[in-house]
């Protein structure tokens, strides 16, 4: 594993360095703008700068040697006792569900749009359950499951009927009139599905992601989105943005040019094009804004930060990224309240930076993170890290799920409503 120091001094993918210099962000294409970052620098306010250095980083960089490109992956899990999770994902609104290690899915917290498949709305459940009907499912993604066979079900708040029934609320998985598929990945109004032929898309067009008509709310049927030639695609990604991640970790992107990471004179762009980032490993997107682990290191942009990816620094390379949206508040003023970000290292160390106002940032305080901060108290290495506005849960490589932050909707999935915890605690899988 690389060193720290070495870590921090590594320059980001060359396309990157291409954009920035395009689009005036910075003003040479080295490194030395960040080697060269004055010491004596105030510390960040809440509004922290995700691409400042660690300033106390202050070795002669030429004396460092150029660190080799990072090659690590995610960490396997190996379920040690039953009922463990292979999968965890963050639902809608304050919600968490995981596939199981028997292929069903469990999921708790938030209820108010039955993100917890259980045919009723309600405030929410501390008791992770089982959804109905869900067997063999093999992908999960928000509220969208595959199984084995490639049927797609979905529900919760979203377009998961017929094109004409446009966004509706279902209280349990519907079945998706689509050919079988690898993966669904859906935000509350737009919704892409990874199929042998490529990736369809359907539901609303207003940031461009289903045609490349008009933008508009209007709703449309499934429709195959033309990708250029590539390796095979291995991940995709939903929300005001779609990204997919091909094989050999290039990826692309259309929607919303907030989120592009990329150059577009359109907005929104509903052509798939070329990310500056290269050996991606991970995306996560929410709402109007996006992070990505990269090579080992991590990226944020969106509507708090700016639409230009800025490098997260971490004491170690990181695998996997999961974000929050900000929240706009319109009283007493209109301001951006902060969002987060967590990443899982190399090493299973969980980090989280941003909004802690529940300790959600697992760093046992309710103190703004403003510089990224080690989730303390998992007992074993974590493999996958997926986090709402108010908690953050962590899936360990022995198969269970730690959570940390608020529970005022059941997010700590531990059976008890309400008494949020400033230390993780186990998640009760059924």
């Amino acid at each position: 594993m690389h060193s720290t120091r070495r870590l921090l001094d590594r320059c980001p993918p060359a396309a990157l360095v291409v954009f920035l210099c395009a689009t005036g962000a910075i003003a040479s294409a080295s490194c030395s703008s960040e080697r060269d970052a004055d010491p004596g620098a105030s510390e960040p306010d809440a509004s922290f700068d995700a691409s400042r250095p660690n300033e106390d980083e202050d070795a002669d960089a030429a004396s460092i040697p150029d660190a080799a490109p990072f090659d690590g992956g995610l960490l396997p899990i190996e379920c040690a006792s039953p009922p463990c999770a292979t999968a965890l994902v963050a639902g809608q609104d304050e919600s968490f569900c995981a596939l199981l290690h028997d292929g069903t899915v469990a999921c708790w917290g938030d209820n108010q749009v039955g993100q917890l498949g259980r045919g009723e709305a309600s405030p929410g459940s501390a008791t992770p359950t089982r959804v109905p009907g869900l067997t063999d499912i093999v992908a999960l993604d928000r509220t969208c499951a595959v199984d084995k066979a490639g049927a797609a079900f979905c529900w919760g708040k979203g377009p998961y009927r017929a094109a004409d029934a446009g966004v509706t609320t279902e209280l349990e998985p519907v079945r998706l009139e689509i050919p079988a598929a690898k993966k669904v990945s859906a935000s509350d109004r737009t919704a892409c599905a990874l199929v042998d032929s490529g990736v369809l898309c359907w539901g609303s067009n207003a940031s461009g992601q289903v045609t490349s008509d008009e933008p508009s709310d209007a709703m449309y049927p499934p429709t195959a989105i033309a990708l250029g030639p590539g390796a095979p695609i291995r991940d995709l990604t939903v929300n005001e943005a779609t990204f997919i991640v091909r094989e050999d970790g290039a990826s692309e992107s259309w929607g919303a040019n907030l989120l592009l990471a990329r150059e577009s004179s359109l907005s929104p762009d509903p052509n798939p094009r070329a990310t500056m980032f290269e050996r991606l490993t991970a995306v996560d997107v929410a709402e109007t804004r996006a992070c990505v682990a990269a090579g080992g290191d991590a990226y944020c942009w969106g509507d708090d930060v700016g639409a230009i990816p800025r490098r997260v620094v971490t004491p170690e390379p990181v695998v996997q990224v999961a974000t929050t949206k900000s929240i706009r508040s319109v009283y007493p003023s209109k301001v951006v309240n902060p969002a987060r970000w967590c990443a899982v290292s190399a090493s299973g160390s969980v980090y989280c930076f941003g909004n802690n106002t529940s300790g959600q940032a697992g760093d046992g305080t309710k103190e703004h993170a403003a510089r990224p901060a080690r989730v303390a108290g998992l007992p074993v290495p974590a493999a996958r890290v997926k986090t709402t506005y108010d908690a953050t849960c962590a899936l360990l490589t022995n198969g269970k799920i730690y959570c940390v932050g608020s529970n005022y909707y059941g997010q700590l999935g531990n059976g008890i409503m309400r008494r949020s915890s400033l230390e993780p605690v186990e998640v009760r899988l059924p």
